[in-house]
């Protein structure tokens, strides 16, 4: 969940619903990864979840440009799919997401 006020929230996750009064322009798909660390399996789960909550910021982020370039106001997240990324040459792990969502944009004024 946004620590955003309600007035400003551009993001909405699964249950979390944006204005009632928003109207739907279109779904559509954005891709996120995370930031690249160090293979260790000693530590698997802390990376994984270091991996994740930045995978996180970097979707929100996306989400937030894909909704003004495409000239909405919200985007409500639908979906989402994460999985686990490595390149066994540099030792490195990482994780990829794949975020659906509704792009919303504020009614037009009469």
């Amino acid at each position: 969940m946004s620590t955003e006020t309600h007035a400003e929230q551009i993001v909405y996750w699964h249950r979390d619903l944006p204005p009632l009064e928003a109207e739907t322009v279109g779904e559509h798909v954005v891709e996120a990864t995370s930031r690249h660390v160090h293979n260790d399996i000693v530590h698997r789960d802390e990376l994984w979840e270091a991996c994740k909550d930045d995978l996180m910021a970097q979707a929100r982020t996306r989400l937030e440009q894909e909704v003004a370039r495409l000239g909405g106001h919200y985007a409500h997240v639908l979906s989402e799919s994460i999985d686990s990324r490595h390149n066994d040459v540099t030792g490195e792990a990482w994780l990829h997401g794949r975020f659906t969502y509704l792009l919303l944009r504020r009614p037009k004024s009469p």
